[in-house]
């Protein structure tokens, strides 16, 4: 496939995954979590967390394909090209099921989603490991995609973000994300999703000022 081909199927992929995957791993977990607005962070942070070590393990693979290819090409002009050329054609070598155990890892001990602990993250294990998969294979793009960053309380900025059906579409401010916007070079090429809601800064720093 063309670097213009592979793209495309990315793109379509991590479409896919918004528009289905997501919403079959809303389903199981809604079995054990009765609070959408739960359900959806745990999601949203799966999704993060998957790029994040899909990114780190795609770092690792290229400086073993390297090493690997050093006596054959170590010094020559197509280097580069060489192991760009590699990894396209042995993504089917990734441990994808190394990625979903770190993934479920940094789930378990992330405080927005894991105390309590409702719900045993391995149910999202498909979920995950299909995003992980996406997020590799996007780093082997030239330039590579990733998802852009995300913070609640930030300012709503309508070139990355549609918001769901439930915001307050005058609120200003992210209340929480329900899934990342995708960039090419720091610019948004595919939209994600928050939910927009006002007073929740207020009550929450009013909480804070009690319990001090």
């Amino acid at each position: 496939m063309s670097s213009v081909a592979r793209k495309a199927a990315l793109l379509s992929r991590f479409s896919d995954a918004y528009s289905q995957a997501r919403l079959d791993a809303q389903c199981l977990l809604r079995h054990c979590i009765d609070k959408a607005e739960t359900v959806q962070r745990i999601i949203y942070i799966a999704t993060v967390e998957a790029f994040h070590v899909a990114k780190m393990a795609f770092r690792h693979f290229k400086i073993r394909v390297r090493k690997t290819l050093t006596p054959n090409y170590g010094g020559s002009n197509d280097f580069e090209n060489a192991v760009s050329e590699y990894i396209i054609c042995h993504l089917d070598l990734y441990d994808s099921i190394s990625s979903v155990n770190d993934v479920i890892r940094a789930m378990n001990v992330n405080p927005k989603i894991s105390f309590p602990p409702e719900v045993d993250f391995c149910l999202l294990s498909d979920f995950i490991q299909e995003i992980c998969c996406i997020a590799f294979a996007m780093q082997s793009l030239e330039p590579p995609l990733d998802i852009a960053f995300g913070a609640d309380g930030e300012v709503f900025n309508d070139t990355k973000y549609r918001r769901s059906y439930d915001s307050d579409f005058t609120a200003p401010l992210v209340y929480y994300h329900v899934w990342p916007a995708l960039t090419e070079n720091d610019c948004v090429i595919m939209k994600g999703e928050a939910v927009t809601r006002r007073g929740f800064l207020e009550f929450s720093e009013s909480c804070e000022s009690v319990s001090k």
